[in-house]
């Protein structure tokens, strides 16, 4: 009997899908996967482990909570990291680990210290430790061997927060990361939200080893499932067919980002490529006008984005010209100019706040000295990017935007659209955006009073 027992124990010890079976689980096939990569981890074959999954597939349990306890006996000494979006949640999956280890301390052959009672910081008899931070959270005096990120955004609002999304990849770069000893492992577990979230910057900057599972199967699906097959099509727990009543009645970017792991649907939500039309030869005599989102980091951040417009009596409006750069001021300031000097605008807008205070007197001094003479209009920076871009989706979902057709800049420029606000890019929607709100500032103003001889409406110069 006691043969037997240690015989299972040593089993256990070995394989993390004995662990996994011994706490109660039967690993459904996305697990299994799953487990051969954290397995993967603890013999140090994999460095970086980036899991994407939908909701309520169980990748916390099996990453989060179970996998902890079992390489801690595989990995003697080690030190685990583990956050989440709040220091709350890290500290509940902090409580059900030392549970876990505290009821299997035979099984596992550890032992927690008798000091170990809080649920987020706890250590070993065998020196290993654990610590349980919220993303945003100082974190010091502790070094990991392994660093485990779960969960770290907390909803679609931070998510479309460049303030978040930023202060989220600063924190990873400058606490989190420098909290891991040379050569130590990291797991990164979340649903994709935004194209610009954690994951798509990290797997941008280093090298991952990626399990991305959407809910429901595409082609080449990592499992072999084929098209339309659910992730999990366990009748007894009801997954499959809870995936499967979500896909219809979700909304489109939730269910692409969330369920699917895809944050950027290709027929857009925001803007929707249908309502983009196209034309060969803009109408004569519109009324001109132009905006622009100003970066002032050189080669690096967010892009400088010009536009020119024309507007016609029906209130069409023609992206007419266009410029996108990463450079410095001086430079953008020129191609400003050079659109000025070429289509003599009546009015061109931008955004007031710093960018302004600091570029405003170089920009008129300059305009002057090259006759590139337009009123500039600075518009408040109000609300989140979304609320600001309502003015010109308005015009485009009822088909008054129209983009020329063949023109370089414009896949960019519809790329942007139709990912916005989930795009990793959107200078461009940003331009589009003070164009929407320029318009509506300038009335009546800003649309010719009456039709030229001949018009016919745009579908006289469609391609």
């Amino acid at each position: 009997m006691a043969a037997a027992l240690m015989l299972k124990r040593r089993g256990i010890r070995a394989r993390f899908i004995e662990w996994v079976k011994h706490c109660g689980f039967e690993p459904a096939a996305h697990h299994r996967l799953l487990i051969e990569k954290l397995e993967a981890v603890a013999r140090g074959e994999i460095q970086r482990l980036a899991v994407f999954m939908p909701p309520g597939s169980a990748k916390s349990t099996y990453a989060s909570v179970l996998f902890p306890p079992w390489l801690l006996q595989a990995r003697r000494g080690w030190n685990v990291l583990a956050a989440s979006h709040t220091t709350e949640l890290a500290e509940k999956w902090g409580r059900r680990v030392r549970n876990l280890i505290a009821d299997n301390s035979p099984t596992l052959d550890l032992a927690l210290s008798a000091d170990s009672t809080a649920a987020g910081r706890w250590a070993l008899t065998s020196k290993s430790e654990y610590y349980a931070a919220g993303v945003g959270t100082g974190i010091a005096g502790f070094r990991a061997n392994l660093g485990i990120i779960d969960d770290p955004i907390r909803s679609r609002q931070d998510a479309d927060s460049d303030l978040i999304r930023d202060r989220v990849w600063d924190w990873y770069i400058n606490d989190f990361r420098t909290r891991l000893v040379p050569g130590a492992a990291e797991i990164l577990i979340q649903t994709r939200w935004h194209e610009d979230d954690l994951a798509g910057r990290a797997l941008n900057h280093q090298k991952w080893d990626t399990v991305s599972l959407p809910a429901i199967a595409m082609a080449n699906d990592p499992l072999g499932r084929k098209p339309g097959e659910p992730l999990w099509a366990d009748d007894a727990y009801g997954y499959g067919a809870q995936l499967t009543d979500l896909s219809t009645s979700t909304p489109p970017r939730t269910w692409n980002a969330l369920y699917q792991q895809d944050p950027t649907p290709d027929d857009g939500t925001f803007f929707k490529n249908e309502w983009l039309g196209e034309y060969t030869e803009p109408p004569p005599h519109l009324y001109m006008y132009g905006a622009s989102d100003f970066a002032v980091t050189d080669g690096d951040g967010d892009f400088t984005e010009h536009g020119v417009f024309g507007v016609d009596h029906a209130g069409n409006v023609y992206a007419l010209d266009w410029w996108r750069g990463q450079t410095t001021a001086d430079v953008w300031i020129e191609k400003l100019c050079d659109s000025v000097v070429k289509h003599k605008p009546l009015c061109w807008f931008g955004e007031s706040g710093p960018i302004r205070r600091s570029i405003e007197p170089f920009l008129m001094k300059r305009m002057q000295e090259r006759g590139a003479y337009s009123r500039i209009e600075w518009l408040a920076s109000i609300h989140d990017k979304p609320t600001r871009a309502r003015s010109i989706q308005a015009l485009a979902s009822m088909g008054k935007l129209w983009l020329p057709k063949g023109a370089e800049w414009v896949p960019e420029l519809r790329k942007q659209m139709v990912t916005f606000p989930a795009g990793r890019q959107d200078d461009g929607v940003d331009v589009l955006s003070l164009l929407g709100r320029g318009l509506e500032f300038m009335g009546n103003a800003a649309i010719p009073s009456e039709p030229e001889p001949g018009y016919s409406g745009p579908g006289a110069w469609l391609g």
